[in-house]
């Protein structure tokens, strides 16, 4: 005699899965974290069981009605699943200090420095003139005396 094949049994599988899908799911995330800005995380963990093999991520903002949003770099590529743990307190906190920083030392080049040439090079600043004619390379500025020619 030959060893019973299993076979599929069409309606059985049909019922198992109308059974699965009315067994209640999990709507609401877990909150992960928050991050300055005031944004809460939210996380519903995979379940590979109902055909879900990775965890969905969203945020609440603060505003709901405000549509530029601002999200720190860290928390939007835990979103995207780009990294794997959510960012710690501490990990904020310290780029946060960095980013402060380097505004600081815009604005300090920008006072110093203030315009750029055609390459994206700071210049130093001129001196102002006296009056309030602007000053132009291309014109005399002692009469008689012809401009710099470069």
């Amino acid at each position: 005699m030959a060893p019973k094949t299993p076979s599929r049994d069409l309606i059985k599988i049909i019922i198992n899965n109308f059974v699965n899908s009315l067994r209640p799911r999990q709507i609401k995330g877990n909150l992960i974290g928050e991050d300055y800005f005031g944004n809460k995380y939210y996380e519903i963990p995979a379940n590979p069981s109902i055909g879900k093999r990775k965890p969905s991520r969203y945020f609440v903002p603060t505003d709901k009605e405000s549509f530029d949003q601002e999200l720190t770099a860290e928390w939007e590529a835990w979103l995207r699943g780009r990294r794997n743990e959510p960012p710690t307190r501490e990990e904020l906190v310290r780029n946060l200090s960095i980013m402060e920083m380097k505004q600081r030392n815009a604005a300090e080049l920008e006072a110093t420095y203030g315009a750029k040439d055609d390459k994206g090079q700071l210049l130093p600043k001129e001196k102002e003139t006296i009056g309030t004619f602007p000053k132009y390379n291309e014109y005399e500025i002692i009469p008689g005396k012809d401009p710099e020619k470069k």
